[in-house]
């Protein structure tokens, strides 16, 4: 086993076997930890975004935070059960994407797939900055480091995601569950009893003393799409169907069902919290610390839950972990994607639509410098996209297949659609100007990009006759070029690899005339004609200081002859050391880079592995 290999399984542990596969499956209780955190922590920034724009229209306003809040815990439970009709019917997860391809064909699903990818992508960078942003505002002395902070979590949560899924739901169930356990108790406690009303507030209120906006339908609407950002990531255990024990269907939807009363709990809990105490949104403290010190004030209990929301904020990115490689598996399954992204590692992962993922986020935390606020603009366009495009779907579905009940089921999903339709309209014209219109760039180039593969893999498919019962097999003689320097164990051993491939084997050196370099050219004749291995040595002459470009012309005057089949065999030596590698001559990729362009000529390495104290082969 080589180095590399024994700290790539360190790392991310040992291959596992398709039996073993079981164990990196997971439960309803870790699917939570696994592709439910997104959704759950979005209380720390869903209710805040909606106080945020009522503050426009002055503190009589933010009372209106209550009945919005129960239209989006409205629109939860549609979505809810929508997405576990999703998990009825496409049960090999995709969720939007499987629905939309079934039921509106292939152009709308690459837009349902490229609105996914977005989110996806972006659902990683918005929880890290969040997580690391709780953390700066708790020690400002580390706000120099953010983006380092933001990329060593990503690294992390990256590396748990290659040792598998269960790995990483199980190391993220702890936190997960002090952080519902304990913000619930918070909720129950303010709403009994709470302990800190009296804490002194800090920071500077952000609610306009002089009305900037009339509350009108447009502000209301405007708030509601600013809430509904605590919507994000319900889709994710949809797409992530697979990835569940057996049964997988009924263990995903109790997840789902789980995921929503939590979160709709903690929803309504915060909305009423919030106006039972005036909570208004301040320049240094969330709206969520806020109704936290009034509950419990500023004691263990806040501080250990507040942790913990900074950890799980930072954690909350695994969902897109859970879901963007089963997706962009069935995007390569459609020939939308590389089919590169369909292919499982050794730990029995997706593991390059993972390093896609965390390649994409790192660049964009790089760009905005780790500020969510910079982000947030971008968030949940892509996944509103993806709620409408499904619940459309469903719609068709039902109408197409009419299961008993199928009426009901269409009219919630119409519902639904529509709301998630205006929602996504408004977010567009809302949040355009302060960044929606990357993503309004960015879908397209995806699509773009899903169009070009699905062609080049067209075009491949007719090249190769796929489907296609293919003509009888032609056998062509096989001349075996094989380029020596001396007489060496090394040419002897690349000469009885190639006496076993081909009919014909050509010995080739060459000399460079006028310059004398390594053994003189009547040396390697002489010592050629004293082994005799019987095969013929051919001496080419250069006056040029390369090996490669006689040895080329050579193979192309073999390649004329359309009856035969050209090989070259290239001895290299393969050295103990990684580092000893440098000291050998690099001939074999230059002929090999050089050779690539020929497709008729086959291009193949003979190694030979050498030691320090290797005993002598028997018969040297």
């Amino acid at each position: 086993m080589s180095r590399l290999t024994r700290i790539r399984q360190a790392v991310i542990g040992p291959a596992l076997s398709a039996k073993e596969a079981a164990s990196e499956q997971i439960t309803p209780v870790e699917g939570l930890s696994a592709l439910s955190l997104d959704a759950l922590t979005s209380v720390a920034y869903g209710p805040e975004a909606i106080l945020v724009v009522l503050a426009a229209a002055g503190a009589t306003a933010l009372h209106l935070i209550v009945p919005i809040t129960i239209a989006i815990v409205v629109l939860l439970v549609i979505l809810v059960i929508s997405y576990r009709q999703v998990i009825d019917a496409y049960p090999h997860g995709g969720g939007a994407y499987a629905v939309t391809r079934d039921n509106f064909g292939h152009q709308a699903s690459k837009l349902a797939g490229a609105s996914l990818i977005v989110d996806y992508t972006l659902t990683v960078a918005v929880s890290i900055a969040a997580g690391v942003g709780q953390l700066t505002s708790a020690f400002p002395s580390a706000t120099p480091y953010t983006v380092p902070i933001c990329l060593g979590i990503l690294l992390i949560i990256t590396t748990l995601n290659l040792r598998g899924l269960g790995e990483g739901a199980r190391a993220f169930l702890v936190p997960t569950l002090v952080f519902i356990v304990g913000l619930l108790a918070i909720i129950a406690v303010g709403l009994i009893h709470p302990l800190g009303l009296q804490a002194p507030l800090t920071g500077q209120s952000l609610v306009a003393t002089h009305t900037v906006e009339a509350v009108s339908v447009l502000l209301v609407l405007k708030a509601f799409s600013a809430g509904c950002s605590a919507l994000t990531g319900v889709e994710a255990i949809a797409n992530g169907v697979p990835l569940f024990k057996e049964p997988r269907v009924a263990r995903a939807k109790r997840t789902e069902l789980l995921l929503g009363s939590i979160l709709g709990a903690m929803l309504l809990g915060l909305a009423v919290l919030t106006s039972k105490f005036h909570v208004q949104p301040r320049s240094d403290q969330t709206v969520l610390s806020q109704i936290m010190a009034d509950s419990v004030g500023r004691h263990w209990a806040y501080y250990i839950v507040s942790l913990t929301i900074t950890l799980v904020l930072a954690l909350a990115a695994n969902t897109s972990f859970g879901g963007l490689p089963v997706l962009t598996s069935l995007l390569s399954r459609d020939n939308y994607l590389p089919h590169l992204f369909g292919v499982r590692d050794s730990r029995l992962v997706f593991g390059n639509g993972v390093w896609v993922l965390s390649v994409g986020s790192a660049l964009l935390l790089v760009v905005v410098g780790g500020n969510t606020n910079t982000l947030i603009p971008l968030f949940a366009i892509g996944v509103f996209t993806g709620f409408t495009l499904s619940q459309s779907g469903l719609v068709v579905h039902w109408r197409r297949t009419r299961p008993p009940g199928w009426s009901r089921r269409a009219m919630i999903n119409g519902t639904g659609a529509l709301v998630t339709a205006v929602a996504t309209v408004i977010f567009l014209f809302t949040k355009f100007v302060e960044g929606a219109w990357a993503v309004v760039v960015a879908i397209p180039l995806l699509i773009l990009l899903f169009n070009r593969v699905e062609a080049y893999y067209t075009r491949a498919a007719r090249e190769l006759g796929t489907g296609v019962v293919p003509g009888p097999l032609y056998r062509k003689r096989t001349v075996v070029v094989v380029p020596v320097t001396n007489v060496s164990r090394l040419t002897r051993h690349a000469l009885s690899e190639a006496i076993s491939l081909g009919d014909e084997v050509i010995a080739v050196t060459v000399v460079f005339d006028g310059v004398e370099v390594g053994l003189p050219d009547f040396e390697v004749e002489r010592r050629w004609r004293e082994w005799s291995p019987g095969v013929a040595l051919r001496v080419l002459h250069t006056e040029y200081a390369s090996i490669v470009q006689p040895i080329v012309h050579l193979v192309d005057e073999l390649r004329a002859d359309r009856d035969r089949q050209v090989v070259v065999l290239i001895p290299v030596v393969i050295p103990e050391r990684l580092r000893y590698r440098l000291l050998h001559n690099q001939v074999d990729l230059a002929l090999a880079t050089e050779l690539r362009r020929r497709s008729d000529v086959v291009v193949a390495r003979v190694p030979m592995p050498i030691s320090a104290g290797r005993p002598p082969e028997r018969g040297d």
